[in-house]
């Protein structure tokens, strides 16, 4: 059963068994761990929505030159700094598009990379108490057991020790993970590339200009093909081609990079017959684009995407095609002078540009399926995209000072962008990940229970019992290694909730401080990389079959051991204060 589903039937068995009064089986929704991971999602989602996580990918994408080695560790250190402040799971998604993109590019190793990004999120997301929802789960159970809250950077000293011990390790262990495995990532790679033509205005600023100031020139995401002047062709224009009115552009791109060209200096060939018919352009209908996989049998095969536009009645305008063998830029493949003289076949993609309104339409036509539908244009408002970064910065700076808490924060943060209509609640419903919501929700309950029943105590007695004897130093070691353990078989948001009224328990039976034990669990429920099941990272990376679970017990089970020492060794510190 899904983790989601286990934790709803928790809540009901907590109730129908009396563990819980109905109100504290269902605390769990309200709870500020909850709302504030929920709020957390919502940020991300206005994040990218506005442009901001492709402005981080970009960025990311100028370090393909580094050799192998060094990527290892600037990527780890990359991926752990953002994972800080936004959500592990997002930033390794982020960056196995890019290394799906690279690699298929550059033709580099990505199992080579992906691991160490991977437990460097993870590491990372540990340095703060926004970093996991492990952490703000541990801290609202403690702090419902009476101790005293974390910081926003109380523990990071602790975390950046074992982020730079994990960097350390996987740049050396990572000779050791599996070569190739590239063409595996092609889920992740699948990108909307198309053919496009674009045909350059009379008064484009960029007429009489050298090529190479034409922005998009140097984007690695657009490839141009062809220059065509009249009747002559240019396969390969220079960057000291000089452009002229009418030069019409063969390029492939994908549609977010297509639709950041400016539409003052270049327009789509078959939009110019549009101009030259007289045919008025309605800037404000609200635009979407639509991908159409054409049957056999559709009626469109073996037409132009000039006959298609008249086939489609006006209900859209095609504007690029799509060719696998095309898309393959190593091959010499004969293209027509102009995209919309291509003829489509079986199994080709066409983009359509259309009025939302004509949506429907679409689904009229036999034979033909729609794949993908971008519900934005993907042009990116600027104002709004710098809005959110201030917003983001400004949810950190607001809870590591203490002037809000992180719940606080998060909350004025995401109304901050609801004003500035960074993001659209319908959307939002549909994209928040409500599986992690529910997973929380009924995981916190179960800790209520276990204080409700003495649970905890009976454990941590037990405990005591196995370790008389020993100094607290073992005893926070083994709480660390129990912790380990079991989060490296069921969610580690599960663990946490179990283990941390046990580790206030051990605490107070050894009448030691209460907050080295918590930050066991912490660290604890966490560092689980011995299997792919310990995090939602590592069960992501594993499902892309580019690692053997041998990789995870041998590579991951190393790091777990070092860390468990460390983490052990530094913790240890505080018992005496």
């Amino acid at each position: 059963m899904p983790i989601d589903k286990i934790a709803f039937f928790i809540i009901v068995a907590l109730v129908a068994f009396g563990l819980t009064t109905p109100e504290e089986a269902t605390s769990g929704f309200s709870n500020p761990a909850t709302i504030t991971v929920l709020m957390l999602m919502i940020i991300a989602i206005g994040l990218e929505d506005n442009g901001v996580i492709t402005l981080l990918s970009n960025s990311i994408k100028r370090l393909s030159f580094l050799p192998l080695i060094a990527m290892v560790p600037v990527f780890m250190i990359i991926s752990a700094t953002i994972s800080s402040f936004i959500s592990t799971t997002a930033v390794v998604i982020i960056f196995l598009k890019i290394i799906a993109q690279l690699s298929e590019k550059y033709n580099f190793s990505a199992p080579k990379l992906l691991m160490p990004i991977s437990f460097a999120g993870i590491l990372g997301g540990s340095c703060t108490l926004m970093g996991t929802s492990t952490n703000l789960l541990v801290n609202s159970v403690a702090s419902k057991y009476g101790v005293e809250k974390f910081s926003f950077f109380e523990f990071s000293m602790y975390g950046l020790i074992l982020l730079a011990v994990g960097i350390v390790f996987m740049t050396i262990a990572s000779r050791w993970l599996p070569k190739g495995g590239g063409d595996k990532l092609s889920t992740f790679s699948e990108s909307s590339n198309f053919l496009f033509t674009l045909t350059v205005k009379p008064d484009s600023k960029y007429v009489g200009e050298a090529f190479s100031q034409v922005p998009f020139y140097n984007n690695p995401n657009i490839s141009v093909l062809k220059l065509i002047r009249d009747s002559n062709v240019n396969t390969t224009p220079g960057k000291n081609t000089t452009l002229r009115a009418g030069d019409e552009l063969v390029l492939v791109s994908d549609i977010q990079d297509f639709n950041l060209i400016s539409e003052d200096d270049f327009t789509l060939s078959l939009e110019s017959d549009e101009i030259e018919n007289n045919t008025v352009i309605d800037k404000d209908v609200k635009n979407t684009f639509v991908e159409l996989l054409i049957l056999p049998g559709s009626e469109i095969i073996d037409k132009t995407l000039q006959e298609v536009k008249f086939i489609l009645n006006n209900i859209g305008t095609p504007i690029g095609i799509q060719k696998k063998k095309m898309l393959n830029l190593d091959a010499h493949i004969a293209l027509p002078k102009a995209i919309k003289k291509l003829n489509i076949k079986a199994g080709d993609r066409i983009l359509l540009k259309l009025d939302k309104d004509n949506l429907t339409k679409i689904y009229q036509f036999k034979n033909v399926v729609v794949m993908r539908q971008h519900e934005s244009d993907y042009s990116i408002n600027r104002p709004k995209q710098l809005w959110c970064i201030a917003v983001l910065i400004g949810v950190i700076v607001l809870a590591a000072t203490n002037v809000l808490s992180i719940l606080a924060s998060t909350i004025v943060g995401v109304g901050a962008m609801l004003f500035a209509n960074c993001i659209n609640l319908t959307k939002i419903y549909k994209r928040v990940n409500w599986q992690i919501f529910f997973l929380l929700a009924g995981m916190i309950p179960l800790g209520i229970a276990m204080g409700n029943t003495g649970t905890d105590v009976w454990i941590s007695k037990q405990l005591l019992g196995l370790l008389y004897g020993q100094n607290g130093t073992v005893v926070l070691g083994v709480l660390f290694a129990l912790t380990m353990i079991m989060s490296g078989f069921i969610s580690n948001n599960a663990t946490a909730v179990i283990v941390t009224p046990i580790a206030i328990s051990l605490a107070a039976g050894l009448n030691l401080p209460v907050k080295p034990f918590i930050l066991a669990v912490m660290f604890g429920a966490n560092f689980s990389f011995f299997t792919p099941m310990g995090y939602q990272t590592n069960a992501l990376i594993y499902g892309t079959g580019v690692y053997r679970f041998k990789h995870f017990l041998i590579i991951g089970g190393t790091l777990s051991i070092i860390l468990l020492i460390v983490a052990t060794t530094i913790l240890s510190t505080q018992l005496n204060t």
